[in-house]
């Protein structure tokens, strides 16, 4: 048994100013969470909708998220959470990695980053760490923090998403990284971002049996309109019904933006226009070709982009969308009508959602056929929105519970952890 389960020390209290807390009553409880954030804003905006969710449900809260997302400064978080970036490293066209803006090696990047991630562990001190998708971190950069922590009483949990990848790419990625011996050796529990009955993510991999104790499905993680409004000026076309296409962080979306436009410029074009969100990540030069078209299509327009899109998306008719993990949870919490138009490579995760989410008739699909895009079966797809039910209208239990489970989770150990703190000091 892990000392995380036990709250005892396998380390000296003190090891290199390395210990515990004193105040363990769990209202002012600190949670870390790490999100490696080599490409898009999926797991920025997956880690910030549970530091928010945790600072809401106890307000003593604390919460610091270790994140590489160059645009990490653009997003606002609830108060009780704050964040640290490391050097951000991007993903080269060959598969490679590179340092993103430091003119230094990748290995001497990746040591920035791992002694960035030990000290605020040390620092820091949290009683919950949650790591986001890579047992390992990138590279294995948080491994040394996670050796750190483990004899300190913090709880450590992997949350991943309904979707990793295809068991044939999964499989060898998992045993090159070693993540599943990291995984038994360093992590109390598992939480599935999603439904056993959609996908089971870790059902391919070799994991030891006990492993499968410690996952939890959670369901999806609910997301909900900000209350106040952003700084983003919305086109007048979204004044009236209009369909929002968004690639999330834009960095791979453009095949589906070009396919959207080409629609509105067929002989046939879809009769409701539509709002292109292009994303931090597209390339400039993509984006001024698809600005010039745009602007000479009367039922098309643009943003660059919304760090609060879910105000556009509440205003949206229906939206078409590539089918990621967050796009994915807001049509769902927004009940959008939903067009996913997945990404089929280097990764097949947002195929296998929507292809699973098709079947229970929480979204339709659309793929291209042989690498060639009609823009007639997309404005085709677009016009069929308008009869398409909404994901509310079918009943899957459990399916955005996930932030409520975690909620719950997290306050059912703090209370464990106080009690048994009551129980030794009357001893």
């Amino acid at each position: 048994m892990r000392a995380a389960e036990t709250g005892t020390l396998s380390l000296n209290s003190g090891q290199d100013g390395y210990s515990p807390r004193a105040d363990q009553d769990g209202q002012h409880a600190r949670v870390l969470i790490y999100s490696h954030d080599t490409f898009g804003l999926g797991h920025l905006r997956r880690s910030r909708a549970i530091a928010n969710a945790l600072v809401a449900e106890r307000p003593g809260v604390s919460v610091v998220i270790i994140s590489g997302s160059p645009v990490i400064g653009n997003f606002e978080f609830g108060s009780g959470v704050d964040y640290v970036r490391v050097p951000g490293v991007v993903k080269q066209p060959d598969g490679d990695y590179r340092s993103l803006n430091l003119h230094v090696h990748l290995e001497d990047a990746i040591g920035l980053r791992s002694a960035i991630i030990e000290q605020t562990a040390r620092t820091f001190r949290p009683d919950l760490v949650i790591v986001d998708k890579e047992p390992t971190g990138f590279r294995g950069e948080i491994v040394p923090a996670l050796e750190r922590l483990q004899g300190t009483g913090a709880r450590i949990v992997l949350g991943v998403r309904d979707v990793m990848d295809e068991p044939a790419l999964l499989v060898p990625e998992w045993e090159r990284k070693g993540a599943a011996e990291v995984l038994e050796r360093y992590y109390d529990e598992v939480w599935v971002y999603g439904l056993r009955e959609i996908y089971e993510p870790l059902a391919a991999l070799p994991l030891a049996n006990d492993i499968a104790e410690r996952i939890t499905y959670t369901g999806y993680l609910r997301r909900s309109v900000p209350q106040e409004p952003g700084l983003t000026r919305y086109p007048k076309m979204t004044k009236g019904p209009f369909v929002l296409v968004t690639t999330g962080g834009g960095g791979d979306g453009d095949d589906l933006i070009d396919w959207a436009i080409s629609a509105y410029e067929s002989s046939t074009p879809p009769e409701i226009p539509a709002v292109v969100v292009f994303g931090p990540f597209i390339n400039r030069d993509t984006r001024r070709g698809f600005m010039e078209r745009i602007a000479r299509n009367p039922k098309l327009d643009a943003i660059a982009f919304d760090t609060k899109l879910e105000v556009l998306m509440s205003r949206a008719t229906a939206v078409v969308a590539m089918g990621g993990y967050n796009t994915f949870c807001e049509v769902l919490s927004l009940d959008k009508p939903t067009l996913i138009v997945p990404r089929t490579s280097p990764r097949l995760e947002q195929y296998i959602r929507a292809v699973e989410a098709e079947r229970l008739g929480l979204v339709n699909m659309l793929v291209h056929e042989n690498g060639h895009r009609d823009p007639d079966r997309m404005a085709r797809a677009i016009d069929r929105l308008a009869d398409q039910k909404r994901p509310s209208e079918v009943t899957v239990p459990g399916l955005l519970d996930g932030l409520d489970v975690i909620q719950q989770r997290f306050s059912s150990w703090l209370e464990r952890r106080a009690a048994r703190a009551m129980t030794q000091a009357a001893e």
